[in-house]
């Protein structure tokens, strides 16, 4: 029985078989409102390359009442099981299959999913198919080597609106309910699309030399007075502009819709000309400048998605890490280059957050291949991590760096005009760049790509008595990778820079007076330029961050540094230092309150926010499960006591004073901090130029209500001043977040015992109940993790079983009776490959936290 799940080799046996032509699918959602199933009629033309010869096609749907081929009807008691309708006795040619059966509307964020909003209590739909969901709305062959045209026909409300790939038709007088789509282009099932319900809307065109492209902005109507949508217009034309230049292919597409949709599991979907966001990127209240460059990016990944994707598509999900790395690394390039961009520092951000996950990930047991070995569908849905989206980019970067970025968007515009509305391998695509750069892309392909792990390099620097430099090379390291990974380590092949910094005495800052570029290949490797010079205060490598390693600093820039780490004039080195620092912590060769000190002591010069605002996490992390225990409080309180002390210092009403309050809120501890808390709350006190909007406000509740200075009466009496959905997530995260055991229990309970949370609010309830002062009260909840977790993730959908299996892992317990009770959870239960790779992550965080843990009590 397959279950839901489909084989690399019975796709790649299907797609020798079988050609698709066109789908043309008929939907009657007038129900929608109340919810429930609906009813799916799908035709399919699809030739065979062979008389007699058998397949399936894919579909998941409570009942199915027609399975029609070829003219004869089956019966679908014989034909359907689990997610695979049996095609037998196909026709050599042409053969038409038409499906009749009836799908659910989901609250999980996968397929069709139903959103009912508490403001106007209508009901909002959106459609969400990446990696095989598009079986759930309608019969089909889910893999992306099978592109096919596909005609959509809506029956939907009166009054509401339907938008899909395709511009929106009108409906017809005679059927004013019923919308009828134009087929779209040759496109893989998983990148179409319906966004259905009364959407308000923005309208808008981009023109440019005779091309005119229609651009919509749609969103709840309970959001349209946050939706500013002249700021997502202009990022959005600004990317039409540097991509169409760069990719030379004009927008493929007749349309662009973005479509600000509620409870979406990830960031945003590609899906063609009517990509779906997040909307809390529809900002309700206040936000520093960091969450506007994250938005941009998110928008402009989406939109390079339309070349690199749809318009040419991997012909498996081995070659995932190409459609998004690609995406990250133009997104990141364009708010970097493009003219007029607001971002152009976006170098600083990726370096700072990016590539912060991909390390993390590469770090782990589940450490891989950038080019994943993706054996089924199991692999590739726990896969969207840090190295497919992160290190991909990285190497993107640096293969950038390696060919020279004129050769490289070359060769990226030979690539789409070759295989345009078709599917590739890797290889394409480096066979194109081969061309234009005349490298031979081989050995570094082999090497970056189908090699897992990380590098380190260092500084060996030797100098005389009058601080001449007599030797200085860069030794890499390829560490052991963790246990369990697959793989051996590897040296790579790097280009990089050196930057040269020493301090300005005029202006105090730390700037670079000297780069030098080079490739860094083997264990050592000789840079005779520097020899002869006088030492400068900072030898950095990887400046710029062209490559992707893990980057150390000689003793005395190391010591230097620490003093001036705030002092660097550019924000990149900065990011880098601080990333560096924060690597540091995590490997245990820097002692949690000595990256604190750190901190302290450099953040208040920091400029770019978004730096600013990383640190806040990785501080409150470090400090929180990296500290020794003993030591924990009191650094706890040092830091607290430090973000108020911001607070206070911050320009009125500035994107600092914003994040410091933020800061302060999520570990105040003391009575007199949380009295001002409380006071920020009811008015009782202010401080100069914070605002204390609806976010802001429950972001203070919540710290309340954990603490157990509120209780129901003020978290009921919050939602009150905010009956929205995204009140309701904040008031659940409020409720789990209560220091009692009768909270706990409830919380749990509507996790595990019951499978009817929508998945915003599950994802919310588990986020207030996991608080990491409340370990006592949480520890019995670990043995409870592992009894029920099997049978949570045989039960329920991925998304939803993932939010759990990763939620609730007692990642707080960081003690070896917590790994020993994981281990023999994984010896016992004997999960599938896609369930033990989550769970030994989640170990693999528990494991580096003794480690830390060790190394900053052995500081005191």
């Amino acid at each position: 029985m397959p279950g839901t799940n489909l084989t690399r080799e019975e796709a790649q046996q299907r797609a020798t078989l079988l050609t698709v032509d066109s789908y043309e699918i008929d939907l009657d959602l007038s129900g929608a409102q109340e919810g429930g199933t609906y009813r799916s009629v799908t035709t399919v033309r699809f030739d065979v390359a062979e008389s007699g010869a058998a397949s399936f096609i894919d579909l998941v749907a409570p009942a199915v009442h027609e399975v029609t081929l070829n003219g004869d009807a089956l019966d679908p008691a014989e034909v359907f099981a689990d997610s695979r309708i049996a095609l037998p006795g196909l026709l050599e040619g042409r053969n038409v299959l038409r499906v009749v059966a009836d799908c659910a509307y989901t609250n999980t964020g996968e397929g069709l999913h139903r959103f009912v909003d508490p403001v106007d209590e209508q009901a909002y739909l959106y459609t969400q198919f990446e990696v095989p969901d598009a079986r759930r709305v309608f019969a089909s062959f889910e893999q992306p080597d099978l592109k096919a045209t596909f005609q959509f026909t809506v029956k939907a409300p009166t009054g509401w609106t339907v938008i899909s790939n395709s511009p929106t038709p009108e409906p017809k007088d005679s059927l004013p309910n019923v919308w009828t789509f134009e087929p779209t282009p040759r496109i893989s099932s998983y990148i179409t699309a319906l966004i259905v319900g009364p959407y308000h809307s923005v309208h808008s065109v981009y023109e440019k030399d005779g091309q005119s492209v229609p651009l919509g902005i749609y969103c709840r109507p309970s959001l349209a007075e946050f939706l500013d949508s002249d700021a997502i217009f202009e990022v959005t034309r600004q990317g039409f502009e540097w991509f169409q230049e760069k990719f030379d292919y004009a927008y493929p597409f007749k349309k662009y819709d973005q479509l600000f949709v509620p409870e979406f599991n990830a960031g945003a979907m590609e899906n063609a000309g009517a990509v779906t966001i997040r909307d809390q990127y529809v900002f309700r209240s206040k936000v520093t400048d960091a969450a506007y460059e994250t938005r941009a990016e998110t928008i402009l990944h989406e939109l390079a998605h339309m070349w690199f994707g749809d318009l040419v598509t991997m012909e498996w999900w081995n070659d995932l890490w190409l459609n998004e790395s690609f995406a990250t690394y133009t997104s990141i390039a364009c708010q970097a280059y493009a003219p007029g961009s607001r971002w152009p520092h976006s170098w600083t951000t990726f370096a700072n957050s990016m590539k912060t996950w991909a390390y993390r990930q590469d770090q782990l047991p589940s450490t891989h291949p950038i080019m994943a070995e993706i054996r089924d569908l199991d692999d590739v849905l726990v896969n969207f991590d840090g190295i497919t989206y992160a290190k991909g980019a990285s190497v993107l970067k640096q293969l950038v760096a390696y060919v020279g970025m004129d050769e490289f968007f070359k060769g990226v515009q030979a690539y789409f005009k070759r295989h345009a509305f078709g599917n590739t391998r890797l290889s394409d695509l480096l066979g194109a760049l081969e061309e234009t750069s005349g490298r031979d892309l081989s050995t570094w392909s082999q090497k970056w790509l189908q090699t897992a792990g990380i590098n380190i390099l260092r500084p060996e620097v030797e100098t005389d008595a009058d601080g001449v430099v007599t030797s200085f090379a860069i030794r890499q390291e390829a560490p052991a990778l963790p246990a369990g990974a697959k793989g051996e380590p590897t040296l790579r092949p790097h280009r990089i820079a050196i930057g040269l910094y020493d301090l300005d005495e005029a202006s105090g800052k730390l700037v670079r007076t000297e780069r030098i570029e080079l490739d860094v290949d083997g264990e050592l490797t000789a840079v005779p330029q520097l020899t002869g010079r006088a030492r400068p205060a900072v030898f950095l490598l990887n400046d710029d961050d062209l490559s992707y390693a893990k980057v150390r600093l000689d003793e005395e820039s190391l010591r230097f540094v620490t003093e001036h780490l705030g002092d660097f004039e550019s924000s990149l080195p900065r990011a880098l230092c601080w990333a560096s620092a924060w690597d540091m912590t995590r490997d245990a060769e820097l002692p949690t309150r000595e990256y604190l000190s750190l901190v302290l002591s450099g953040i208040g010069k920091e400029s770019d926010i978004g730096v600013v605002q990383s640190l806040h996490r990785q501080v409150k992390l470090a400090v929180e499960l990296y500290a020794d225990p003993s030591a924990r409080e009191a650094l706890l309180t040092r830091w607290t006591d430090a973000t108020l002390a911001h607070l206070r210092a911050a320009a009125p009403a500035s994107d600092h004073q914003l994040a410091w309050a933020r800061a302060f809120a999520a570990t105040a501890r003391t009575p007199e901090q949380l009295d001002l808390l409380d006071g920020l709350l009811d008015g009782t006190h202010t401080i100069e130029g914070l605002a204390v909007d609806t976010e802001l406000r429950w972001a203070f509740v919540e710290r309340l209500a954990a603490v157990g200075r509120f209780d129901e009466t003020e978290i009921a009496g919050e939602y009150e001043r905010d009956r929205t959905a995204a009140g309701e997530r904040h008031a659940a995260t409020a409720r789990a977040a209560r220091p009692t055991e009768e909270a706990k229990a409830e919380a749990w309970a509507s996790v595990i015992d019951s499978d009817k949370l929508p998945n915003a609010v599950q994802e919310a309830v588990i986020g207030g109940f996991v608080q990491t002062d409340q370990r006592e009260l949480l520890a019995p909840y670990t043995d409870k993790y592992f009894e029920i977790l099997k049978s949570v993730w045989d039960s329920r959908s991925h998304e939803i079983a993932q939010q759990i299996a990763i939620g609730l892992y007692p990642a707080l317990q960081v003690s070896q009776e917590t790994l020993t009770k994981t281990d023999t959870w994984l010896a016992s239960a004997q999960p599938n490959a896609a369930l033990a790779r989550l769970v030994s992550e989640s170990r693999a965080g528990v494991e580096r936290a003794l480690r830390a843990q060790a190394a900053d009590a052995a500081a005191q």
